[in-house]
């Protein structure tokens, strides 16, 4: 990919994020949101001693699959970046996304902080400013768009079996029109410049006019980020959205299969009361709390989604708590941990992976 002049600003291009009173304040909201949910919400939902004792019961081989998705979903981690990355070895890539996995999840509101940690990383490791900021750009969409995909795919699935009512049915329909016309609208910026400068017209005016509605001056060029966007990324889009699809949508699929593997293992069975199908549903629409910036990651939030559609679908409250608890555990702790580990080594080896890289 050509290195253009052009690129979109990412995070932590021109200037490190600071920690200040924005955190601060970040960190009080996240700390009284985890002290209701686990404290007051979580409780209402399940017996802590009674979740514990199950999960206690499991079966090693249940332990044991669960344990081995858990090692799978760390290692596919890494593919989103290498796949919108030519050239992007997967120590590196692996070095990155744990870090700022990390960082992430453990800062109140620190994606910003993530960014930052991604773009240093992509630069100590030879690439110029322009692919790594539209590799940021391209996982961060993909992202986006397949952690919205899951739950409009979830609603299909369940109509499918016959598992919706008329309001969910037309929540699917308007869910599902939503989503493909943000993607079709996507596609046609990446598609042509000129149909990316009409967009971003259009975006401009549509702002303008929400800015008339409060009566506020609103400083926003759309059109010359929308342009500058697409010219960063499109490239490598044309040429890897297959990998860099399959890569994302991969990613989530990992994280859902720990929930699955959980809730079969406590209620002794693959398909009662709760199937692929509901288990997707639960996965997915918790997932929708990681958009909230506090706390980081849909601690506490996601977790109480997921307890309470699962108890929706069937399950009992105890084990539906155990299942959430399990997958919260393996997909937030080990990589913390690992994150933590790699900016070690990786802090204390900085000339190690520098070489210069295809840019």
């Amino acid at each position: 990919m050509s290195d253009k002049s052009t690129a979109p600003e990412t995070p932590g291009a021109e200037e490190k994020p600071k920690f200040g009173k924005p955190q601060i304040i970040a960190g009080l909201i996240t700390l009284v949101i985890l002290v209701v949910v686990v404290a007051v919400v979580l409780p209402q939902l399940g017996d802590y001693g009674a979740a514990w004792d199950a999960i206690k019961n499991m079966e090693a081989w249940e332990l044991g699959l669960i344990v081995g998705a858990t090692i799978a979903m760390v290692l596919i981690y890494a593919l989103p970046f290498q796949a919108a990355l030519p050239g992007l070895r997967f120590w590196q890539a692996f070095q990155v996304r744990q870090v700022s996995f990390m960082i992430s999840n453990i800062v109140p509101a620190g994606g910003a902080f993530g960014l930052a940690v991604q773009f240093g990383y992509l630069q100590r490791y030879g690439f110029s400013a322009a692919p790594t900021s539209a590799t940021i750009g391209i996982t961060s969409a993909w992202n986006t768009f397949v952690t919205l995909l899951l739950p409009v795919s979830a609603l299909i699935l369940l109509a499918l079996t016959g598992q919706a009512n008329a309001q969910a049915t037309g929540i699917t329909v308007v869910a599902s029109a939503v989503v493909i016309g943000a993607i079709v609208v996507f596609a046609l910026v990446l598609r042509d410049e000129d149909l990316a400068r009409k967009i971003g017209g259009w975006a401009d005016r549509a702002i303008q006019w929400l800015a008339g509605l409060i009566k506020k001056d609103i400083d926003v060029d759309a059109t010359a980020g929308i342009v500058n966007f697409r010219s960063s990324i499109v490239d490598v889009v044309q040429e890897r959205w297959v990998l860099i699809t399959l890569a994302n949508v991969g990613q989530q699929l990992a994280q859902f299969s720990i929930l699955y593997l959980a809730v079969v293992a406590l209620q002794g069975g693959w398909a009662e009361p709760i199937g692929p199908v509901e288990a997707l549903a639960a996965f997915a629409f918790g997932r929708l709390a990681t958009f909230i910036p506090v706390p980081p990651g849909g601690l506490g939030t996601t977790d109480a989604l997921i307890t309470s559609i699962l108890q929706g679908f069937g399950l009992d409250n105890n084990s539906a708590l155990a299942a959430t608890m399990i997958w919260r555990a393996a997909t937030y702790f080990p990589q913390v941990a690992i994150g933590g580990l790699t900016l070690l080594i990786s802090g204390g080896n900085k000339q190690s992976d520098s070489e210069p890289a295809p840019t």
